[in-house]
């Protein structure tokens, strides 16, 4: 028993500094969310502001500004969490398809490289394809087309978010569906290779029901971050020209607390948004184990 004692000891200080860590910057500065519920001045401090109770949140939804974030948020947040599920497939089914290892190797390693790369950096590439004199106006001038100012047209920005972001991250979603696809049974192909099943009809009959639950299990899980449209790609691609499409919370939030010093209406803002991520977290779980048996815990 002391044995065990000593040895769990052991355990606990190797993991002390972790929680150490988990304490002082993720625990102790959730103590600035009664910002939210103050009328904060940074010369008093936060114990010496007035208290505001929940005007911030009321304030909050009143304003236009916040809903159209809202919407931005949802629909941003929406569409990649359904082409990253949608285009990591579809590349997954496909590259089960090769059959030279070689080459399967080499497309499913370039694919992935992107995820490694950081927004600061992408977000230029992305402008210099995308700006007034980047390669994609460059072609177009090829064949006789005007240039057009990409990165600040509002009626496109959302589209060429998500395509940008599903570009990065498709490669790295589809290791998911390649190690499901590894667990199906390939005596199953070889049964409908019998009955006269080909490629198409195997993928629709065995492959898809192999991986259905993991399908499913990303899908409901995304769910839980539907309010995370992604603040460091957004920061780095969009400007006051297309705020009224591509502004979102984590950014509304940035400019209203650092920029426009509205410290207590931009933590109500964050707070807002946590409480109902928490909420989708938690209801994806519920809904991951009722449709496909996963347990979080």
């Amino acid at each position: 028993m002391k044995r065990r004692l000593a040895l769990q000891a052991h355990y606990g200080l190797m993991i002390l500094p972790g929680f150490l860590w988990l304490f002082m910057f993720s625990i102790v500065p959730m103590f600035g969310i009664v910002m939210a519920f103050q009328d904060f001045n940074p010369g008093r401090g936060i114990l010496g502001s007035r208290w505001a109770g929940l005007e911030n949140f009321k304030y909050l939804l009143l304003l236009g500004d916040s809903r159209q974030v809202i919407i931005n948020t949802l629909l941003i947040a929406a569409g990649k969490m359904f082409f990253n599920l949608l285009i990591p497939l579809v590349f997954a089914l496909l590259l089960n398809e090769v059959r030279v290892q070689g080459y399967k190797k080499f497309i499913q390693t370039a694919v992935y490289l992107p995820h490694f790369i950081s927004w600061v950096i992408l977000a230029s590439v992305v402008l210099n394809i995308f700006g007034y004199r980047g390669m994609l106006n460059s072609v177009a001038a090829f064949f006789g087309a005007e240039p057009r100012v990409w990165m600040t047209d509002a009626s496109i920005f959302r589209q060429l978010v998500i395509g940008t972001e599903v570009w990065k991250e498709f490669g790295y979603n589809a290791v998911i569906f390649l190690a499901a696809l590894t667990a199906i049974n390939p005596s199953l192909y070889e049964a409908a290779a019998i009955d006269g099943a080909g490629r198409l009809s195997s993928a629709w009959h065995v492959t898809l029901p192999g991986i259905s639950s993991t399908i499913v299990v990303l899908g409901v899980l995304g769910l839980g971050n539907v309010l995370n449209a992604g603040f460091d790609q957004i920061y780095n691609l969009y400007n006051p020209m297309v705020y009224s499409t591509g502004d979102i919370i984590d950014t509304w939030v940035y400019r209203m607390g650092l920029i426009n010093l509205q410290f207590s209406l931009a933590t109500a803002a964050g707070l807002f948004k946590s409480v109902v991520s928490f909420a989708l977290i938690a209801g994806s779980w519920v809904a991951a184990y009722k449709a496909a048996d996963y347990r979080v815990f």
